[in-house]
């Protein structure tokens, strides 16, 4: 099984790539910048150098072609102003969904936030960044040619993983370390039923495995 993750150098993806790798996936993680690329080696991921705000559908669809799935893990990050919460954590992402459809790629998770809403009034930089993320949750949402995922975790933490998590269509707000987020997002990837699903995460009491069977079931 072949996963290509987008944002391959971010705290979560890394950590994902790791997790991935060790049970036997080829992972491949987008970068934009060609100095992180031995980081992605010691993970067990094949870095692809390619920059999502100006590359082409049909350049990224090219690195996608033969995957079994898509993650879009990226992010404008920290210090970015409004203009690259819309290029990177809309476009990118629409970006990225648009050539998972050209390539053939039905399951496609997206790491958005909680609070991710299109239509979220303010000027500060993060109610851009909550206006992105939700613009680009609801594109991935509306369209047919995937079985998408949607994952909406809380407050991240470095906080070593518990493995102990409360996931649901909605938990309440709280913290969450990455080092779980990354095992969700391994279980969901493993877990086809969850397709359809916008999910909250926080930490909390339940396995990680149970935890992604029970929305699963659902």
């Amino acid at each position: 099984m072949r996963i290509v993750i987008a944002g391959g150098h971010g705290q979560i993806a890394l950590r994902l790539e790791r997790l991935l790798a060790a049970r036997g996936y080829e992972v491949a993680g987008i970068v934009r910048d060609a100095r992180q690329s031995e980081d992605l080696r010691t993970v067990g991921a094949e870095p692809v150098v390619l920059d999502l705000e100006s590359a082409s559908v049909e350049q990224v669809a090219e690195v996608l072609a033969g995957a079994d799935a898509a993650v879009f893990a990226a992010g404008a990050g920290p210090g970015s102003g409004t203009e690259r919460k819309d290029t990177v954590d809309r476009g990118a992402a629409v970006l990225f969904a648009d050539a998972a459809e050209r390539a053939g790629v039905r399951r496609y998770l997206i790491v958005s936030s909680m609070g991710a809403d299109a239509g979220r009034a303010g000027d500060e930089v993060f109610d851009a960044y909550l206006r992105a993320k939700g613009a680009a949750d609801d594109d991935v949402r509306s369209r047919s040619g995937l079985d998408w995922t949607v994952l909406r975790p809380g407050s991240l933490t470095n906080d070593a993983g518990t493995g102990l998590v409360s996931l649901g269509v909605s938990t309440g707000r709280g913290p969450v370390p990455r080092d779980d987020v990354a095992a969700v997002l391994a279980e969901l990837l493993e877990t086809p039923s969850t397709a359809g699903l916008t999910l909250e995460l926080v930490s909390g009491s339940v396995p990680v495995t149970v935890a992604v069977k029970d929305v699963a079931g659902n």
